[in-house]
């Protein structure tokens, strides 16, 4: 896995077992909002040095994290999940990485009948980066040791959805050309 200068090292790396990651998912998940990463990620997944990332070690397969936070995030209103895969993923044959397949079922229960969206990791990682500049991102290493299978989730407004910011855009901008054509 090819990654930026961004994602060599962390300072303090947070190990946990059992039922401590979770617990460490439940007051972290808490903290984030609107424009925050979370990245479950594959065991491989380098360590990044910015500040405002955070790194939980789960001792958990992805799947059972993703379901975990996904019903984490599922009990607020503040946020709600928008769910990318990597598009390598779903070109990644058994013969070469054993136990693909079984992950793909797995992840798809792990979903919470969520939808997805593919893109290939490259774009993800700078989609990461990028809103690493501004926001935080929490990363939870996983035990799952298969290539490209990590799960990018970017946080969206839970209680406020793009067809409503679209439609609030539209009468601003209508009020606007109201004041202009009708001058107070």
């Amino acid at each position: 896995m090819v990654l930026g200068a961004a994602f060599l090292a962390l300072g303090c790396v947070a190990q946990h077992s059992g039922a401590a990651w979770q617990e460490a998912v439940d007051r972290q998940t808490g903290q984030l909002g609107y424009r925050n990463w979370i990245v479950i990620a594959e065991a491989s997944f380098p360590a990044h040095n910015r500040p405002g990332t955070r790194l939980i070690t789960a001792d958990a397969e992805v799947p059972e994290v993703l379901d975990y936070v996904l019903n984490t995030l599922e009990r607020t209103e503040n946020v709600r999940p928008q769910l990318y895969l990597t598009r390598e993923l779903r070109s990644v044959e058994n013969d070469f990485a054993p136990g693909i397949d079984e992950l793909r079922k797995r992840l798809q229960v792990s979903f919470h009948g969520h939808e997805t969206t593919s893109l290939d990791q490259q774009s993800l990682m700078t989609l990461v980066e990028s809103a690493n500049r501004s926001f935080d991102v929490l990363v939870i290493r996983t035990t799952t040791a298969l290539p490209y299978s990590s799960v990018f989730i970017e946080l969206q407004p839970g209680y406020w959805d793009v067809d409503s910011e679209i439609r609030l855009r539209e009468r601003i901008r209508q009020e606007q050309l109201q004041k202009i054509v009708r001058p107070h």
